[in-house]
């Protein structure tokens, strides 16, 4: 199932992070785990976010992916989402 995983990375764990230089280690680690379709990177409330867009195979993929932006202090969300393709052939599919 295609999901969307945002990440708000607390200020001060992530200050930390950039100084110790050890911020490009915890992505990287992410990405790897989730091979995302696609990734970006912004601010939302005033706090560095991901946003990646990955297809989850299991939901045991959750703990070990995750964790590491549990230890940077992070507010995770993840919700499953649909791309156009996914909408229209989800539209297809309705009873008229």
């Amino acid at each position: 199932m295609r999901m969307l995983l945002t990440a708000q990375m607390d200020t001060e764990t992530a200050n930390r992070s950039v100084a110790e230089g050890t911020m490009a280690k915890v992505i990287e680690e992410v990405v790897d785990q989730l091979d995302p379709e696609a990734a970006y990177f912004t601010v939302q409330n005033g706090r560095r976010t991901c946003l990646m867009v990955f297809d989850m195979q299991d939901s045991a993929q959750m703990p070990p992916t995750l964790e590491p932006l549990f230890h940077a202090k992070s507010t995770i969300a993840l919700q499953p989402v649909m791309n156009l393709d996914d909408l229209r052939e989800g539209l297809g599919g309705m009873k008229h």
